[in-house]
């Protein structure tokens, strides 16, 4: 035998079909209460055909839903002038026959101006048409209202208007504006996680494009050492060829890592690794970084940028001598990379802007200019947004 589930009351998510429904449901009693009152006669004497009543007030139900169905989606129905004035005749018409058995239909009225009118023509729609129809019921039922004595009438108008008229009007336009406010929380929410699925998608995107992009350089940079190599020193061209098949792995394994969020790297591994590739590629590297203390998230953005400096270096330039040096000055940590001989640019990439993305979200900044053939990049990011 299963036990039930704990999670037993919990539905699929909200919907427009159950928004319907819900609408339904908080009209329907407010629907139902006054004809139910003239068949009964429990206000007056009982309506002759009882089917009146009830087909009124189904007729009424169906105008306020269409008004209520609109206004969710903050519209106004078509037509709405000829539902509206259809609605008033349906609850005023056949006040004189129902007497006070029909009196609360009027919250539909009220709730269909407060959705349709102006505010300032809703408001006296609103407050007049409750009080007229109690003056009309006084001046047309005098021997009634005699019996009972002015101050028992005017207890009772008092809390019919207060307790019973009001509510209705609340509970009703309530369930609208319920119903208004669950749509925009569902759309917000589907809104959320289309920007955290974009956010996540230009995360992958900028991972790989600064992880594969040196890498990529080395494995090129590597195969043609080996080529270069391979007439002249067989074992050197086989430990080139060795180091690139671990390269391509390294990569590789980077790669799984971006897609899960799990990929980091390490500012000394970075240096420490760039300045084999440098040296590799025949450049000369003049290194002097020494950063103790670094707050990882710090550590984080300088490893990026390394790699991403070395990256340019690589592929834009037939650069000679690159300087890397990074250091602490007014509470920041800079980070510089200058190389000589860069090519003409063949279109702007996309590595700096992630960098740059990645200094922003801690306060930092990334420039980059290049003149007379030399290339100076610079991250400055403050050690107290870390």
């Amino acid at each position: 035998m299963t036990a039930p589930s704990a999670d037993w009351w919990e539905g699929p998510a909200w919907s427009p079909r159950r928004a319907r429904w819900f609408l339904i449901a908080a009209h329907l009693p407010f629907m139902l209460t006054s004809p139910i009152y003239a068949i009964t006669g429990l206000d007056g004497p009982p309506a002759r055909h009882p089917a009146v009543p009830l087909l009124a007030g189904l007729a009424i139900g169906a105008l306020q839903l269409r008004h209520s169905f609109a206004a969710v989606r903050r519209e106004r129905p078509r037509g709405w002038q000829w539902t509206f004035l259809l609605l008033i005749v349906l609850v005023y018409l056949p006040m004189p026959w129902f007497t006070g058995n029909w009196i609360d239909m009027q919250l539909f009225v009220v709730v269909s101006a407060i959705m349709l009118l102006r505010r300032p023509l809703a408001v006296a729609v609103a407050v007049l048409s409750p009080l007229g129809t109690l003056v009309g019921l006084a001046l047309t039922a005098p021997a009634e209202y005699a019996d009972v004595g002015v101050v028992a009438v005017a207890a009772w108008a008092v809390f019919w208007l207060s307790a019973g008229f009001t509510i209705g009007v609340v509970a009703t336009y309530g369930s609208v504006w319920l119903v208004r406010i669950v749509d925009e929380l569902r759309a917000t929410r589907t809104e959320l996680a289309e920007v955290a699925i974009g956010r996540e998608r230009l995360r992958v995107s900028r991972d790989l494009h600064d992880l594969l992009g040196q890498s990529l350089s080395a494995v090129s940079l590597k195969g043609d050492l080996a080529l270069r190599l391979l007439s002249k020193d067989t074992p050197a061209a086989r430990a080139q060829i060795e180091n690139l098949t671990l390269v391509a792995r390294d990569a590789l394994a980077g790669m799984r890592a971006v897609t899960r969020n799990e990929h980091s790297v390490s500012l000394e591994e970075e240096t420490r690794g760039v300045t084999a590739l440098l040296g590799a590629a025949g450049i000369d590297v003049r290194l002097d970084v020494r950063l103790p203390g670094l707050a990882p998230a710090v550590q984080d953005v300088l490893a990026w940028a390394v790699r991403e400096g070395v990256t340019n270096v690589l592929r834009h330039s037939d650069a000679r001598i690159c300087t890397i040096t990074a250091s602490r000055r007014g509470g920041s940590v800079r980070l510089e990379i200058v190389n000589d001989g860069v090519r003409e640019p063949k279109g702007e990439g996309s590595g700096l802007a992630g960098l740059a993305e990645r200094a922003r979200a801690l306060s930092g900044s990334v420039s980059a200019d290049g003149a007379k053939g030399r290339f100076r990049m610079l991250v400055e990011i403050p050690e107290e947004a870390a």
